[in-house]
């Protein structure tokens, strides 16, 4: 019984002793530690302040929104004139051709009457019930998409754009047989004469 009870108090000296150790080590962070987290601290400052200096203003960001991309459907194209030259070649043309202008909106001129800045931008909105209802008829969906629009606007730059929606993007979005996407095309010729 003896032996027991000395196995056991030896046995539970060395774990104290092992635990005391133990906790020693935890409660003191290694030197190599604290090393690394010193890197890693410096390592993200630097990629912060590397971020915060390549970043682009807000404007430059909402203005590349404002360019060509042809996966989107967008079609781009530069104009020769101002916006307001422009816009009007493209009233002129609308109006020789009998196609209805339903609207034209002035989003700088709005913008400017609630107290902010932007650069011209103005869209037309136009179009033919007499081109658009067969459309509407054979896929209903491309009601989203009618009228047609032709924004115009100035990019950072000062070059004036035209843009509007691509035929073929309009045809395949909407599954329009071939013989009534040319109901529309009537838009890139009106952009193109708009612009040069």
């Amino acid at each position: 019984m003896r032996f027991f009870r000395r196995t056991l108090t030896i046995i539970t000296g060395i774990e104290e002793s092992f635990s005391d150790r133990d906790e020693a080590a935890f409660n003191r962070p290694s030197s190599l530690a604290v090393i690394v987290s010193l890197v890693m601290a410096l390592v993200g400052l630097a990629m912060a302040t590397y971020l915060l200096s390549v970043g682009e203003p807000q404007q430059t960001r909402q203005e590349k929104a404002m360019t060509s991309n042809t996966d989107n459907g967008i079609v781009t194209i530069p104009s020769n004139h101002t916006v307001d030259q422009t816009v009007e070649k493209l009233e002129g043309i609308l109006q020789a051709k009998g196609v209805k202008l339903f609207a034209l909106v002035d989003h700088s001129g709005e913008a400017e009457r609630a107290g902010m800045h932007m650069r011209p931008t103005k869209l037309l909105i136009f179009g033919s019930p007499k081109a658009g209802t067969p459309l509407m008829v054979a896929s209903p969906s491309i009601a989203i998409d009618l009228p047609l629009k032709i924004l115009v606007w100035e990019d950072a730059q000062g070059k004036v754009q035209v843009t509007y929606n691509s035929i073929n993007w309009l045809q395949t979005r909407h599954q329009l047989p071939a013989e009534l996407a040319q109901n529309i095309a009537v838009v890139e010729t009106l952009a193109a004469n708009a612009a040069e």
